[in-house]
């Protein structure tokens, strides 16, 4: 089953830019198509695939602030590709 994930980590703290650099580096070293925005990043794959390197990069990436929030938005289907049609 195809997903696309969109992401944004918002770390809590002054220094917030290098652990968003961070994640954003690991997510782009899987074998998965990840594309990013000035407000977000998005995964795209198939399911096991991407759910398993978000658990290990999520936690890696809570374990590097203080502080945080990381909004998910889970989408059953391959939306890499969309685009607006206005």
């Amino acid at each position: 089953m195809k997903i696309s994930v969109e992401l944004t980590l918002t770390p809590l703290q002054n220094d917030f830019e290098p652990a968003i650099i961070h994640f954003i580096k690991k997510l782009r070293t899987s074998n998965l198509k990840v594309l990013e925005n000035p407000l977000s990043t998005q995964v795209y794959g198939d399911y096991d695939e991407v759910m398993s390197l978000l658990q290990n990069e999520i936690k890696e990436a809570f374990q590097l602030i203080e502080n945080g929030l990381l909004y998910i938005k889970i989408v059953k289907t391959d939306r890499q590709d969309y685009e607006p049609h206005f």
